[in-house]
């Protein structure tokens, strides 16, 4: 059975950000989901979630910088990154759905809910603490050339887009308490990004919040555990569509 996948580029103040859409497969009666993927991720590496979603609608962008999507000579601060998002979630034309990130795609996601959080009908956050990250000087050099280049990731990314964060990204603890159905996921192994600590400030911040630990997993969870995170994912946009 082939899945229709659209493939979309919406143009933010002229930078051309590419997103995935799965609205001709699914079920417009369910709220949708939006995906903000991690440092290096692509649109692309989320197909299996957005086929395992429907038939609810789920859309997943690639960040500037990053797969598709065009990659300026500056503006990649959390605000850049922000507009990004919301420029796909006014082309998309949803006005209320679920909201979702992963590792530094947290901090994409819990910016925007603090700025739009009535839009929202959940926030799911992925292995990574509530703040937005500033790198180290020696952070985008040692990235591209230990990490990029022998994984083969270079073409997610582009080395100019690393610098740029280096360079830009300013330290902002994303700290605003959401009266949000909230979804926490995280891993217990060596490698996870999001410490006890980190856990307790969610436990602050949120309300009404579940919290998934993957014994097997470290930072990767869909690389040990997919099947269990995937319908972690599943059961919890389930839930909280029924209590709308």
């Amino acid at each position: 059975m082939i899945i229709l996948i659209k493939s979309v580029m919406v143009n933010n103040q002229d930078v051309q950000i590419h997103y995935l859409d799965t609205k001709p497969e699914s079920d417009l009666q369910l709220t949708p989901m939006v995906i903000c993927p991690g440092l290096s991720e692509t649109a692309e590496e989320y197909e299996d979630l957005l086929t395992f979603l429907l038939p609810r609608r789920a859309i997943v962008l690639s960040f500037r910088g990053r797969g598709n999507s065009d990659t300026p000579q500056m503006h990649y601060d959390l605000e850049d990154h922000l507009s990004d998002l919301a420029a796909v979630i006014q082309d998309a034309s949803i006005d209320c759905f679920h909201l979702m990130g992963y590792s530094r795609g947290v901090s994409y996601a819990l910016g925007y809910a603090q700025l739009h959080v009535n839009r929202l009908t959940s926030l799911i956050v992925e292995d990574y603490p509530p703040e937005h990250k500033q790198m180290s000087p020696e952070w985008a050099e040692d990235y591209i050339s230990n990490y990029l280049v022998p994984s083969g990731r270079v073409n997610n990314i582009s080395p100019e887009a690393v610098r740029g964060i280096q360079r830009e990204s300013t330290q902002l603890e994303l700290e605003a308490k959401l009266s949000l159905p909230t979804l926490v996921l995280y891993g217990l192994q060596e490698g996870s990004l999001l410490k006890e600590t980190d856990l307790s400030k969610y436990k602050q911040l949120f309300s009404d919040i579940t919290v998934r630990p993957f014994v097997q997993s470290g930072h990767n969870i869909r690389g040990t555990e997919k099947s269990r995170l995937y319908e972690s994912i599943k059961h919890f946009l389930n839930e909280a569509d029924s209590i709308r």
